[in-house]
């Protein structure tokens, strides 16, 4: 059988073979042209049944050819036996028969190891006529998942009989597509049968058949078939099919050999331009040829980026694009896949929050704390998600804005200015500019961002990802430290004990004057409770005695396992969809909830372990984190009345730093390859940003842009991929599921995990940490800069057959890379020093 690729039946007769490129001897395609120029071409035929088509077939044959009416008959007595198809069974019901009723000789039901072809009337076993409507076996059938809707089948009987003198050939088409009863393996409807059956002298009938079965499978033929309105346009179509051949040298390969599928199909546009573009099928391999085209791809062609000329024209335009989506962005999210993105996106952000919510809370003496952090990022998120034009976009803090109010800060407390106030007028004047840049249509300048810019970008950020998940778990080293000087020869000596002598000292002093002498007995206490806890003796005043006191196991050593467990695990898993275990759907899941099946299963060593490592803490209070402050923010009284004025000088730092990093991520979303339908809103979503900045400024709360690496991660998570793809071929990718329900529930979570401190406390941070790490490491691989990092350690002859390598001499692609690694590295300086200020300019 044949879809796309090539499968047999392996001796036994128990499996298909694995897909494979058929491989056509060249001399069978000239035979296969004669049996076309010379035998029965049925075009158009009007038939409803296999019998009827039978008999025009023969009755049809040209005169010098015609068969005595004998072998007619006998011939239509053959081609109308029932075929014996190939059983599909499942795997239990294989090993039951293995088990109970094992095949000896060749009993009723056993496979046989010959061709049903070639059988004949006079078998041992007699054989029905093919039923006029489909059998169960057909119909239960479960290889008709793997085939496309709309499909059809095409019929190929070739064999050799004994009672022909020459060789009879046919080729039918039908007019209409009719279901021909049990004729096929699948119960599907039929237009094209090709007949060849001659005498047992010639053997080449069963390859000339692979070759009529393979021009049927090639798009382009099926074209000229379709279209063909006399014997020489099939001929016609034939030559070309052989134009386009590649002949292998038979002493360069192995002729048994089976070439696996590739993992990417050529388009047939590229084979052909003489159709128009809108008449090429669409199979998988023409999406993924597209897709090929497209990766490369930015938005800068499209409407969206456009400047209509006029005040608010492109956010306008936005309005308009998006609101005929709005009711489906909610509709569109009810698939189970939708509820593995709503978790595992959660658990990345609440340790996001909780990782900025701490920096934070150093830089500014816990002006902005980790509750402040949790409340920002569920309003601020919540608000982007239901008014946005790309709510897959996840709002979050970044580094870069980190570093600003480190900065900002240290430039208060020197000038003593009052912080939250200085910092409110920052945030107005930033929403303003925002609203200016909104206003005079300035998003269209994304049209000019290169890969260059966008892999810079993501690179750095997706390596702060990975540099800080690193940094949180090599910091553990200090909170619980790794006992280098422990001896295991001097594990005798070890004690720690609890003493409370220093509670009993006045009465010792007592009892000395009272008593004289003084009695030896009373220097102890005369009741020190036994087996006191550590917690116990500590909180009894007393204090620790021995050289183990300071014991501590080691929670480092089982962090970094869960840390790299929980990393390996999702990295894993995620690649499960494509292993060859278990059934397609299995996979999917598997790999939908993967990073929640690799924190659940990390979750449970840790507590099968029941080490103290450490967990996530979630405030469970709502009051600031700084007591001095209130909730609001009053813009004056504390600093004097420039500082409103002087406070649009920085602003404009912020604003850059606010665009860029808002609008690169943008860009990075809305790529055509992750083929997105429902179309951008660069500039509705610069505004809300901008509007929440009043907000977040009022109320003290941190400020909020794009993350990169989460909003990717989020893109990742909502993946589709095609239910039926043809065997051997990769399941073919949809788009992304567009909607703003997922987004929506993580932040509603954010929001509702102030009141979940007691489950989130049993998360340990580590397994948080490594969910980091497999972000940036997801987001590093996902850009061509770690490809082309990869072949500047990759000899010549070892490197992959990369497209841009055909076209390109490797020195231009090394030079591109070091530079595009130079101004990585300039910038990663300049974010790490107090010069971080002028990033955004850099970039």
């Amino acid at each position: 059988r044949w879809i796309k690729f090539e499968e047999k039946v392996e001796d036994g007769g128990e499996r298909w073979s694995a897909p494979h490129v058929p491989a056509l001897p060249l001399h069978s395609l000239f035979q296969l042209r004669t049996c076309l120029q010379k035998g029965t071409v049925l075009l158009d035929l009007d038939a409803t049944s296999f019998k009827e088509i039978i008999d025009k077939a023969l009755s049809g044959q040209p005169e010098e050819g015609a068969l005595q009416p004998a072998l007619r008959e006998r011939l239509a007595a053959l081609l109308l036996l029932q075929p014996q198809h190939q059983p599909t069974k499942s795997l239990l019901q294989l090993l039951a028969e293995l088990g109970l009723s094992p095949c000896r000789g060749r009993k009723r039901g056993c496979p046989t190891r010959h061709p049903p072809a070639a059988s004949s009337p006079g078998q041992s076993e007699p054989r029905t006529q093919i039923s006029k409507t489909p059998l169960k076996e057909q119909l239960r059938n479960r290889f008709k998942k793997k085939v496309l809707p709309g499909a059809e089948a095409a019929h190929v009987a070739v064999g050799e009989v004994e009672f022909l003198e020459k060789p009879f050939a046919a080729f039918i088409r039908l007019r209409c597509a009719v279901s021909l009863g049990s004729l096929a393996e699948v119960s599907l409807p039929s237009r094209f049968l090709f007949i060849l059956l001659g005498p047992p002298k010639v053997k080449a009938y069963y390859e000339v058949g692979r070759a009529m079965a393979t021009l049927l499978s090639d798009e382009l033929f099926q074209r000229v078939a379709r279209q063909a309105e006399h014997r020489e346009d099939l001929t016609a179509g034939i030559e070309a099919f052989l134009d386009e051949l590649i002949v292998l040298p038979p002493g360069k390969w192995d002729p048994s050999a089976r070439i696996p599928p590739p993992s990417r199909l050529p388009s047939p546009r590229r084979r052909t331009t003489v159709d128009p573009l809108d008449q090429q099928p669409r199979g998988n391999g023409d999406m993924t040829a597209a897709g090929d085209r497209a990766s490369a791809g930015h938005p800068r062609s499209g409407e969206e980026l456009e400047r209509t000329g006029r005040l608010f024209g492109g956010l306008l335009r936005d309005i308009r694009r998006k609101a005929p989506w709005y009711g489906s962005d909610f509709s569109d999210a009810l698939h189970p896949q939708c509820l593995s993105a709503v978790l595992y996106i959660y658990l990345a952000t609440v340790t996001n929050a909780i990782t900025f919510g701490g920096m934070l809370g150093d830089a500014t003496a816990n002006m902005q704390g980790v509750l402040e952090s949790f409340l920002g990022t569920a309003f601020a998120g919540f608000v982007f998600c239901l008014f946005s034009g790309q709510p897959l976009t996840i709002l979050s803090s970044t580094g870069p804005v980190l570093v600003f109010e480190r900065l900002l800060f240290s430039f208060s407390q020197d000038h003593s200015l009052d912080y939250l106030e200085f910092r409110l007028w920052i945030g107005l004047w930033v929403a303003f500019f925002g609203v200016v840049l909104v206003a005079t249509e300035a998003s269209h300048l994304v049209r000019y961002f290169t890969r260059f810019t966008e892999e810079g970008f993501c690179a750095l950020i997706s390596l702060i990802f990975i540099y800080d998940s690193l940094k949180k778990m090599l910091s553990l080293a200090d909170a619980f430290p790794i006992n280098w000087q422990y001896r295991l020869d001097n594990v005798t000596s070890y004690s720690c004990t609890c003493n409370l002598r220093r509670l009993f000292n006045p009465i010792l002093t007592c009892l000395s004057t009272l008593h004289h002498p003084p009695v030896l007995s009373i220097q102890s206490p005369p009741a020190i409770p036994a087996g006191l806890s550590r917690t116990q003796c500590l909180d009894q005043g007393g204090h620790l005695l021995g050289t183990s006191c300071q014991y501590v196991p080691d929670v480092t050593l089982i962090s970094f396992l869960l840390f790299g467990g929980t990393f390996l695990f999702c990295t894993a898993l995620k690649r499960f969809r494509s292993s060859c275990y278990f059934p397609v759907g299995v996979r999917k899941l598997v790999s939908d909830f993967a990073v929640i099946l690799a924190i659940l299963a990390s979750c449970a060593v840790d507590a099968v372990l029941g080490l103290e490592t450490p967990k996530l803490l979630v405030p469970s209070e709502l009051k600031p984190t700084n007591p001095a402050r209130g909730w609001i923010v009053f813009p004056f009284g504390a600093n004097p009345w420039w500082v409103c004025l002087v406070s649009a000088v920085p602003a404009v730092l912020v604003t850059i730093l606010i665009f860029m990093d808002q609008q690169i991520t943008a860009v990075i979303l809305n790529r055509r390859e992750y083929k997105l339908q429902k179309g951008a809103g660069f500039h509705l979503d610069l505004l809300c940003v901008s509007l929440l900045m009043v907000v977040t400024s009022v109320t003290g709360l941190p400020w909020y842009v794009s993350a990169t690496v989460i909003s990717l991660a989020h893109m990742e998570s909502l993946r589709k991929e095609g239910a039926t793809s043809a065997p051997g071929e990769h399941p073919e990718f949809l788009g992304i599921r567009e909607q703003r329900l997922t987004g929506l529930a993580v932040f509603i979570l954010m929001g509702v995990s102030v009141f979940m401190a007691p489950v989130l406390k049993h998360i340990p941070m580590p397994v948080l940490y490594g969910v980091f790490l497999h972000m940036g490491v997801t987001a590093l691989n996902s850009i061509q800069l770690t490809d082309r990092v990869r072949l500047l350690l990759t000899p010549a002859k070892h490197q992959p057959d990369l497209a841009y390598l055909r076209h390109v001499p490797l020195r231009r692609v090394h030079l591109f890379t070091v530079i595009q690694l130079l101004c990585l590295a300039l910038l990663w300086v300049l974010k790490s020093t107090v010069a971080a200020i002028i990033f955004p300019v850099m970039v």
